[in-house]
């Protein structure tokens, strides 16, 4: 019964987490209805179970990148909270590394899409 609590109360963290993040974060807020777009559309269109694999995929690692990105940011922000050069890399590396999963999962969503759509 211990580790049921346990767990609930993990949850109810995690969900406190995802909660601030919708809430402060606009990049998570776009990628995520950029996400229920592509879920509705890997629906619509007849793709197959590979496809919708590798969608859900690419999803979740757009999304988890975006929250390691703002775990960067808060503690950047706390160790050092005035501008400095190495906060500064370390926040435009993190954003970096968003940007080339997000093009990434352009770049297969149009593999995947484009057969459907034309």
């Amino acid at each position: 019964m211990d580790t049921v609590k346990r767990f609930v109360r993990s949850l109810k963290h995690a969900l406190s987490g995802l909660r601030y993040t919708l809430e402060h974060e606009t990049n998570f807020r776009i990628q995520l209805i950029i996400s229920l777009a592509v879920f509705v559309l890997m629906f619509y269109f007849p793709t197959r179970i590979i496809e919708k694999g590798i969608l859900i995929l690419i999803i979740m690692i757009v999304l988890v990148l975006e929250l390691i990105n703002t775990v960067f940011e808060r503690l950047s922000d706390i160790l050092k909270p005035r501008v400095h050069f190495y906060v500064k890399e370390i926040k435009d590396i993190m954003a970096a590394t968003v940007l080339i999963s997000s093009v990434g999962a352009v770049i297969i969503g149009l593999i995947i899409f484009l057969p459907y759509l034309i």
